[in-house]
């Protein structure tokens, strides 16, 4: 398949919104999912951190990964940003049309 979900963690909703807001916006993405409070802990320069984040989620096609993720760089405040990507391997017809547009 040519689609893929791209997971964004974010310092909090309003920074994920504002990403999610351009992306629709320039045509990068064609939904974006925020879901607003999650807890994340992970090791950074040799601590272990917990820290209360938002998820963005997008969806849209593999050959746009490297654009988004420039642009999330842009917009984002963390040095070293999550910016992945998964492929959608299934996916109804009609929604996977709707990630074309």
């Amino acid at each position: 398949m040519d689609y893929c979900l791209v997971y964004v963690t974010c310092k909090d909703e309003e920074e994920a919104s504002l990403i999610a807001y351009d992306l629709v916006e320039s045509n990068l993405v064609a939904c974006a999912n925020v879901i607003p409070k999650i807890t994340s802990i992970y090791k950074w320069e040799g601590e272990i951190c917990k820290d209360s984040e938002s998820v963005l989620i997008l969806k849209t096609k593999k050959e746009k990964f490297s654009l988004i993720e420039n642009r999330v760089k842009e917009l984002h405040s963390y040095d070293c940003p999550c910016v992945v990507s998964l492929d959608i391997d299934q996916g109804s017809k009609e929604y996977l049309k709707f990630l074309s547009s």
